[in-house]
């Protein structure tokens, strides 16, 4: 269990949070929901025990296993098999095992071969009060349904794509959650985004584990149907007021709830200033009376206090204004790859691809996971070096970058740093116009990007891609953590976009938008006219 008291968290000097009280007991599966910036992934920071609040008290009396937007991984040596069992410190055990068992074919000597035998045992029990072989068993089972094949798990994690090492993170995090045998483990799942990089199958597995998880949930989610299958109550944070709303019921009902809530507010406060003017204006009249001045002052309190009583009001959530400029002019084909290869040590991942990305082209890339889209990207984007090929720019080529882990940011820069960085010679008042238009102002502009939550971070490398001209986009699932209103702002600029713009996502709606003129099917480097038939692997792949 997960306890909050009295907690108040900041950003800068801006106040996410006062006073919450907020607990998780088993069997809660709560939806932390709330507009981009309202302080969900803080809080989640916070409940998980990675950061301290700004005031108030946080603890937990059963284990914890938390997936934050970014995960960081450790050791990029290690297999991704080894990952997820160091969730129970299995990898360690069998590794000390194997040690074990050399020793034991190795030694002649009657007395030391009889110290490597106990050794072997000591371990391989406490390797079975663990779970032993039923939890590798099931470790593996966990990756599967997350899209993580058996080749996959034998490689180290340095060789592979950013979703799927966001998926070995997931994974890990689950088997902590189970006792070795598939039975949950009482752990507390706290999990920022668990449906990013994931396909339409692995997303319709993870419901039913979460469904069936009864040793606390907290879920940060835009995927709607994944709340809606999930969640038994709901947090909403309401960045207007700096208060948490708890709602004890399920996805459903808290929508409609939520609208009747609002109902209740509008009507509430139309009664309140309709009764206000009226004793305003009675004051007015009854103060031009000396007699009846003390009356007239005692009405406009009372109205006053009619108008403080009221609950704040709840703005309409801001939204960032994205329009991609006008790209400039450029070549009848700005960017060309002739015969790119890439491996990551023995293991290949894609050979021999030719693509040219003609002026104003909408092109998306398709595969599986692990089959080389960010790789590609990459390449085109010049911030990875290809084993064999070339990238060739055309005439005036400009490209500008959306790397799905944020990868073009500083996250121990500012805001304003990282803008500047991206256009150096734009001006000093253009630039602050655009972070505007992205909702960053003021004390923001210095704010680490460290620090601002997976939605703001990709406004501010949106922010970037607007203050250039580009004139080839690519795109690297541009829509993860947006919220649906700022996707569709996403989606809307897409669709206005002059130039050429090359798109990985798992987004039918982003495709769509697109409208995109051809496809290239990884790792073949397959290039196709776009077809609607397509459109059915977006999400498998």
């Amino acid at each position: 269990m997960i306890t909050a008291t009295d907690m108040e968290l900041r950003a800068g000097s801006r106040i996410l949070l006062a006073g919450a009280t907020l607990r998780v007991q088993p069997g809660d599966r709560i939806g932390l929901v709330g507009r981009n910036g309202a302080g969900k992934t803080t809080s989640m920071r916070v409940l998980a025990g990675e950061s301290e609040p700004y005031g108030g008290t946080v603890g937990a009396n059963s284990p914890v296993g938390y997936l934050p937007q970014d995960p960081r991984e450790g050791d990029l040596r290690v297999t991704a098999k080894d990952r997820v069992l160091s969730a129970k410190g299995l990898d360690e055990l069998l590794r000390r095992m194997e040690k074990a068992q050399t020793a034991m074919a190795e030694l002649v000597d009657g007395a030391q071969n009889d110290k490597a035998v106990r050794e072997y045992g000591r371990i391989e029990e406490r390797f079975a009060a663990l779970g032993g072989y039923a939890a590798e068993s099931e470790a593996a089972r966990i990756c599967a349904h997350l899209g993580l094949p058996e080749r996959v798990l034998g490689q180290p994690i340095a060789t592979l794509s950013g979703g799927q090492r966001r998926r070995v993170e997931l994974a890990r995090i689950l088997f902590a959650a189970t006792d070795g045998g598939g039975a949950p483990s009482g752990t507390t799942l706290l999990l920022d985004e668990p449906t990013n990089h994931l396909d339409a199958d692995s997303i319709t597995w993870l419901r039913q584990f979460l469904s069936a998880h009864d040793g606390g949930l907290v879920v940060i989610s835009h995927d709607t149907d994944l709340l809606a299958a999930v969640v038994n109550k709901v947090w909403f944070l309401d960045a207007t007021r700096g208060e948490v709303d708890v709602y004890n019921m399920d996805w459903k009902r808290y929508l409609d709830a939520r609208a009747t809530d609002e109902k209740r507010r509008r009507r509430e406060r139309a009664n309140a200033e309709k009764k206000a003017a009226a004793l305003h204006t009675q004051a007015l009249k009854m103060g031009a009376k000396a007699t009846k001045a003390v009356a007239a002052k005692n009405m406009a309190r009372r109205a006053d206090e009619l108008l403080a009583g009221l609950e704040p009001e709840r703005k309409n959530d801001r939204v960032a204004k994205i329009r991609f400029p006008d790209p400039a002019p450029c070549g009848r084909t700005p960017i060309t790859a002739e015969g790119l290869s890439k491996a990551f040590g023995s293991l290949e991942v894609f050979t021999g691809v030719d693509l040219a990305v003609d002026r104003g082209a909408k092109v998306v890339v398709l595969g599986l996971n692990g089959a080389g889209k960010t790789t590609l990207l990459r390449l085109l984007a010049g911030t990875e070096v290809p084993d064999a090929g070339q990238v060739v720019p055309g005439h005036g080529l400009r490209t500008g970058y959306f790397a799905q882990e944020h990868d073009t940011l500083d996250m121990d820069a500012t805001v304003w740093e990282n803008i500047r960085h991206a256009s150096p010679d734009t001006p000093e008042q253009q630039l602050r116009t655009v972070l505007g238009t992205f909702m960053f102002s003021g004390e923001q502009l210095e704010q680490r990007a460290g620090t601002l939550s997976g939605g703001e971070r990709t406004r501010l490398a949106l922010a970037g891609l607007v203050s250039s001209s580009a004139n080839v986009l690519l795109l690297d699932e541009p829509t993860n953590n947006l919220d649906p209103a700022s996707r569709e702002q996403v989606l809307d600029a897409l669709r206005r976009f002059a130039g050429a713009v090359v798109l990985v996502t798992h987004d039918p709606g982003a495709v769509e938008a697109l409208d995109p003129d051809k496809v290239i099917v990884l790792p073949d480097g397959t290039e196709d006219l776009w077809s609607a038939d397509y459109l059915e692997l977006v999400q498998l792949a």
